[in-house]
């Protein structure tokens, strides 16, 4: 079954609520870092603004920012903390276009079409759940968006702790199924402490057997890779030919590893600082049009807060960002379930489980 990307409806500007809405006001930003009073902050949604007599999206979105009118009269969307003094910011906080500002929710439904009734069986997503379908529309999602979208996946460590997990999320990478990483200090360290050693903390990660001293194998890998003085440079130096990063590294896949204050090392590549780590993430997601989130409650909150639900395209159209989440705890996946019903997929497994019925699904896995 090939993929059908789902069409974009635009709103109706030619309706008299449209028409008769007022231009959206805006005030000048008298400090870098800081919001004018009764600023617009932003959601996932398409939004349009009033300027001129004319509606005009704002095509890259993402929670909680502010929208500034620049000089050619593109709107970007910018985080309060990255403001500067002079810049036009957008005031409203309505979103109906009472002040020139519309919020437009229901873009890749039909005009007319009747959203689902209101009381339902199994409207959450938990362990009873039945993930078959979810499984098969993924496969065809992926498959189009090899050659047509940015895949990003977003990883916890657990990953790294599985022979097969890491086996399939190699051949992922190297069949075209990954454009970007996003994880943190504990992925990236023990997946190549698994290359190196065969250990996950210590366990065999395929036996699962604790090794003799293995507690001390990661914080072993670390040093050998600042000795070596980056990821990459550690693969060569140690003739590495195995696993995510490797792989994530020898195809020249663009990543961003984030750290946090348990980290151990960390890693060369790891970046330390908060808000350097989320702009280098922004930078992966802008591109992204498929995000999947897997085992990690902290990325998985921070990569859906910077993600809109959809994407304007070189030649103009609109498409929905598809985003899954993946996570054994139902609380997890259930964070960020509220995105729209074309938006957002949410899974209850194993990531371990997930990600190797993902590569055997595709076929490239026996």
């Amino acid at each position: 079954m090939s993929f059908e990307m789902p069409r974009y409806y635009a709103p109706d500007f030619t309706q008299e609520k449209f028409k008769n809405a007022p231009d959206v006001k805006y005030a000048v930003a008298d400090m870098d870092g800081v919001a004018p009073d009764n600023y617009h902050s932003t959601s996932m949604y398409p939004e349009y603004f009033k300027i001129g007599g004319k509606w005009i999206l704002a095509e890259e979105s993402r929670m909680d920012s502010s929208v500034v009118i620049c000089d050619d009269g593109h709107l970007e969307v910018v985080e309060n903390r990255n403001i500067k003094k002079g810049d036009r910011v957008i005031l409203g906080r309505t979103e109906r276009g009472e002040e020139g500002i519309y919020m437009h929710c229901d873009g890749f439904r039909a005009p007319g079409e009747k959203p689902e009734d209101q009381f339902v069986f199994r409207q959450g997503r938990s362990r009873e759940t039945s993930f078959a379908r979810d499984y098969d529309r993924l496969f065809e999602l992926l498959r189009h968006e090899r050659d047509h979208g940015n895949i990003v996946w977003v990883m916890g460590p657990a990953f790294a702790f599985d022979a097969d997990a890491r086996a399939a999320m190699q051949a992922l990478v190297e069949n075209g199924y990954a454009h970007g990483l996003l994880a943190g200090n504990a992925l990236a360290t023990h997946d190549l402490e698994g290359a190196l050693l065969h250990t996950a903390l210590g366990q065999d990660i395929y036996t699962q057997v604790s090794q003799p001293n293995g507690h001390y194998n990661h914080l072993d890998v670390i040093n050998k890779v600042r000795r070596s003085g980056s990821i990459r440079q550690f693969i060569e130096d140690y003739h590495i030919d195995n696993g995510i990063m490797y792989s994530i590294v020898k195809n020249d896949i663009p990543f961003v590893l984030t750290g946090s204050i348990r980290d151990d090392g960390p890693l060369p590549e790891v970046i330390g600082d908060a808000y350097i780590g989320q702009g280098a993430m922004r930078n992966i997601v802008k591109k992204a049009t498929t995000v999947i989130c897997l085992a990690t409650m902290l990325h998985t909150i921070a990569t859906g807060n910077m993600t809109p639900s959809f994407r304007v395209m070189a030649d103009g159209t609109i498409r929905p960002v598809f985003l899954y989440t993946v996570d054994a705890d139902e609380f997890v996946v259930n964070k960020l379930l509220d995105r729209g019903s074309l938006s957002a997929t949410t899974v209850v497994t194993n990531v371990q489980d997930f990600i190797t019925i993902v590569a055997k699904g595709l076929k490239i896995m026996p």
